[in-house]
């Protein structure tokens, strides 16, 4: 598994006693809010998420990184890749994501683990192109989104909850010219 390592933070692979940590997050309704329906999620629901996202990196050699802060280890959340099959209209895509256990927001960490896991697409995967998703509310991701050099793209809707998103993206010209120097 690759471990990538920033300033502050540690993006590593899952173990099975990260399934607390992560189901405690799924259970917090305000970090829930802009995620798919807004439902929380089951500590079922968690460990089914878990085992996804081990099984992603095995499958298709990318996927959604823990997230911890190495000074002290504590598991945050995560940050990473996806295949947004959710929004049939972007396919192919790969989607950069986050989600984050409230009390460490507005630390800078989900820009922070997010910018090492483009450079981590871009560079180690060869992709050629990144989207990332919001809830056109969700005005926190689209800070982010705009930190990491995302452009809007377009809106649309979600067809399973009909919830609106916008759709933005980055190519890896605009990266490296972004991150020249």
């Amino acid at each position: 598994m690759i471990t990538l390592e920033t300033d502050r933070l540690t993006l590593r692979g899952w173990r099975e006693g990260d399934l607390d940590p992560l189901a405690a997050i799924n259970a917090d309704p305000e970090v829930m809010r802009y995620i798919r329906d807004g439902s929380v999620r089951d500590r079922r629901q968690s460990a089914e998420g878990l085992q996804k996202m081990i099984a992603n990196w095995e499958e298709i050699g990318f996927g959604l990184f823990a997230v911890e802060v190495r000074e002290t280890g504590v598991l945050i959340g995560w940050a990473g890749f996806a295949v947004p099959d959710f929004l049939p209209e972007v396919l192919p895509a790969v989607e950069i994501g986050w989600r984050l256990d409230r009390r460490f927001w507005g630390h800078g960490y989900a820009t922070e683990a997010a910018t090492a896991a483009m450079r981590f697409g871009f560079l180690d995967r060869g992709m050629d192109r990144i989207i990332s998703i919001r809830q056109l509310e969700n005005v926190r991701s689209a800070r982010v989104m705009e930190k990491l050099g995302l452009s809007r793209q377009f809106d649309t809707v979600v067809p399973e909850n009909h919830r609106r998103v916008a759709v933005h993206a980055i190519t890896r010209g605009q990266h490296q010219a972004r991150f020249r120097g």
